[in-house]
């Protein structure tokens, strides 16, 4: 099977996957290494993250500091690690426009990816969240260009209104109704802390429902967000950012106490070398 038929397949799986009745896991790797260890421990597809990829390069995530290209460099590294479909978090399509959003889908589709998210927030201080018919525009563009691949692609469409301060409820679903209405196959409105916010949204709409966990604002188990009504779990930075506690955990206990008990609980050489060797 050629790159072009294995791209195909991954992305035919990512469908059935969001076709499947409940909720399934997406986890985000931040790197090759970890989408190997995340693929190794059974999960059935993963997505990036923005925050883990920015934190690894020493840059602060949201703030425009990771180009695009860095962005697909690092996806296609974690691509070419696994068997698994991987999606990446997009942003916001590293540009303004429909056409620089539509060029990101294009890209995203020569890296290896089978899906991908686009926000409707600007990344601008000022107004931080796209007029609702630019919006609508752009996921329009992203979808368009999705439809021209030669594989099955996964358009995520968010509202990021919950993460900017604006916690309106009624403008977040007429957002993502609109997002679906222009053909998102994917929706996700980061930040919904209450099992009924969560609730509407997905009564709301008639695409699968991205949710987040790993925030401080809400916990439900998986189970308890199927009933919701989501289909897909992911789980941003929290995992990397689980990874640089323990790492600061560690480092702390070197320079305050000068014992390394942390190598205790480490992960043992010979098994980190046999996950890399998969």
């Amino acid at each position: 099977m050629d790159s072009r038929e294995r791209q195909y397949a991954k992305g035919t799986r990512f469908v059935e996957l969001h076709a499947r009745p409940g909720a399934f896991l997406i986890p985000n790797p931040w790197g090759a290494g970890t989408a190997k260890i995340l693929e190794h421990m059974g999960f059935e597809a993963l997505t990036t993250t923005s925050a883990g990829l920015a934190y690894t390069l020493g840059k602060p995530d949201g703030a425009g500091m990771v180009t695009r290209e860095e962005t697909f460099t690092n996806a296609k590294a974690i691509v070419d690690a696994t068997d698994l479909p991987v999606a990446a978090d997009l942003e916001n399509g590293y540009g303004d426009t429909p056409d620089a959003v539509a060029e990101t889908i294009r890209l995203a589709g020569e890296a290896g990816l089978v899906g991908g998210s686009i926000e409707d927030a600007t990344g601008h201080p000022r107004n931080r969240i796209y007029a609702f018919a630019h919006a609508v525009d752009r996921v329009a563009a992203a979808v368009e260009m999705a439809r021209r691949l030669s594989f099955p692609f996964i358009v995520v469409a968010r509202s990021e209104n919950f993460l900017y301060e604006r916690p309106d409820l009624d403008d977040t679903i007429r957002r993502l109704q609109a997002f679906e209405d222009v053909g998102a196959d994917a929706l996700y409105a980061p930040g919904l802390t209450t099992a009924e916010e969560i609730r509407t949204v997905c009564a709301s709409v008639g695409k699968p429902v991205n949710v987040v966990m790993g925030l401080k604002s809400g916990s439900f188990s998986a189970a308890e967000l199927a009933k919701l009504g989501v289909r897909r779990i992911s789980v941003g930075s929290a995992l990397s950012r689980t990874a640089l506690a323990a790492f600061m955990s560690a480092a702390r206990e070197m320079l305050d106490h000068g014992t390394f008990r942390f190598a205790e609980t480490a992960l043992p050489y010979a098994e980190a070398n046999a996950l890399m060797r998969r």
